[in-house]
């Protein structure tokens, strides 16, 4: 069995920024300050709660776990009507590369994301792509990603038998690297994020691509396994 690992943002799909909105509205409710911009943090890759973390940090603000949560669920509530203030859009190929592996009894698709359940959700569906993920493992306190990704590895295993060298995490950052290699995974990359080919190269990704290649080369890839690189950067 093939197993695959998504990431969402800058992955599967880019919101255009459309959350900003949502979290800075959260901010003010919880803080009153009008004058964060989210927009000056570099987040790509981090969880909603490590964003959280630093948010407050960067603020000022002293939060314990308690508030931490509180703020992240407000950030699920809100995103919802934050998603279409913004143009966003399905990566290229990766609608059809989902399609395509639709009806592949052998192999598997689920998320590995930084986002909580509510946030993948709310931008899955407004994308309309909620349909080919049947679960997956999301942020669900400040550790680190990597704990995500043991928990979408058990995940896997739960739902029937994993081919060790068959397991793949497709993402757009060093984080992506960093948790296919806490669960022995290979890890697909691509630069359609926020990280550029040479930095994604740095951290010796097993294929490297500017943005996802075609269904078929896609497929190939996967079920080859081969060491030759087929990839576009």
């Amino acid at each position: 069995m093939t197993i695959l690992f998504w990431d969402i943002d800058g992955t599967l799909l880019t919101t255009a920024r459309a959350g900003v909105f949502a979290w800075e509205d959260a901010v003010r409710e919880f803080t009153g300050r009008g004058d964060f911009e989210l927009a000056k943090m570099r987040i790509a890759g981090m969880t909603d709660y490590q964003i959280a973390v630093k948010t407050f940090e960067t603020l000022g603000v002293e939060a314990d776990e308690g508030l931490l949560r509180r703020f992240v669920d407000r950030y699920g509530e809100l995103l919802p009507t934050s998603l279409p203030r913004k143009n966003g859009r399905v990566l290229p190929n990766v609608r059809e590369i989902l399609e395509h592996l639709r009806g592949r009894s052998d192999v598997r698709s689920f998320l590995l994301t930084g986002n909580t359940r509510a946030g993948a959700t709310a931008k899955l569906t407004h994308y309309d792509l909620i349909h080919f993920f049947p679960d997956g493992a999301f942020a669900e306190d400040t550790g680190a990603r990597s704990s995500i990704a043991s928990r979408a590895l058990t995940l896997a295993r739960q739902a029937g038998p994993v081919t060790d060298n068959r397991v793949y995490v497709i993402g757009d950052t060093p984080h992506d690297i960093e948790c296919a290699r806490a669960i022995d995974a290979r890890t697909i990359a691509v630069a359609t994020g926020g990280y550029t080919s040479a930095e994604l190269k740095e951290h010796a990704p097993w294929r490297l691509f500017e943005e996802l290649p075609s269904p078929d080369d896609f497929v190939r890839l996967i079920d080859d396994g081969s060491t030759g690189r087929i990839d576009g950067a």
